[in-house]
C-alpha cells in the first residue's frame, strides 16, 4: 500500500526522485497521467491495467457511446505517458504534465493507497488544510452512505 507524504525537488531536467519507500512498490516502469484536483496520478503498470479496464468498460455497454466517458478517457489516456525509473529512483515529468500540475522547483508526492499523486507543493498544502477542516463532516457523510 502506498502511503505517506514527501516533498522533493524537481531538477532543471524535470526529474523528481521517488521517495525510497515507494521505489520498490512502483517498479522500473510507471504510468503518469493527468489526475484530478490539478495533480498528476502515478500508477504501476499493474494498477494502470486495472484502471484502464475499469475506464474502458461501462458494465458491458460500449463506453465510447457515452460523451462523459469519452471526454474523461481522452483526458486520462491521451495525457498518459509511460516513464522509466532511473537507477537512482528519478522519473522524468514531461513538460505538458509539469505545466498542467503547475509544478515548479519542487513537488509533493503523496501515497494514496494504489497510486501516487504529484502536486504543486503549495497547492497541496492548501488542499490538505481545507481537507483537514472538513474531515469530520466527510467522515460522517462517508459513514452514512454505507447505511442507506
Amino acid at each position: 500500500m502506498l502511503i505517506g507524504e514527501y516533498i522533493h525537488t524537481i531538477d532543471d531536467k524535470n526529474r523528481i526522485s521517488l521517495p525510497a519507500k515507494f521505489r520498490k512498490e512502483m517498479g522500473k516502469k510507471i504510468i503518469i497521467t493527468p489526475g484530478l484536483d490539478n495533480c498528476l496520478f502515478v500508477f504501476t503498470l499493474k494498477e494502470w491495467a486495472k484502471v484502464s479496464k475499469r475506464l474502458g468498460s461501462s458494465e458491458g455497454d460500449l463506453s465510447f457511446l457515452k460523451a462523459d466517458q469519452r471526454t474523461f478517457n481522452r483526458n486520462m489516456f491521451g495525457g498518459a505517458v509511460d516513464v522509466e525509473v532511473d537507477s537512482i529512483g528519478r522519473i522524468l515529468i514531461p513538460d505538458f504534465l509539469k505545466d498542467r500540475a503547475k509544478l515548479k522547483n519542487s513537488g509533493a508526492i503523496i501515497g494514496v493507497q494504489d497510486r501516487l499523486e504529484i502536486w504543486n507543493d503549495k497547492m497541496w498544502g492548501e488542499y490538505k488544510a481545507n481537507a483537514e477542516k472538513q474531515a469530520e463532516n466527510l467522515a460522517e457523510k462517508l459513514s452514512s452512505k454505507g447505511n442507506e
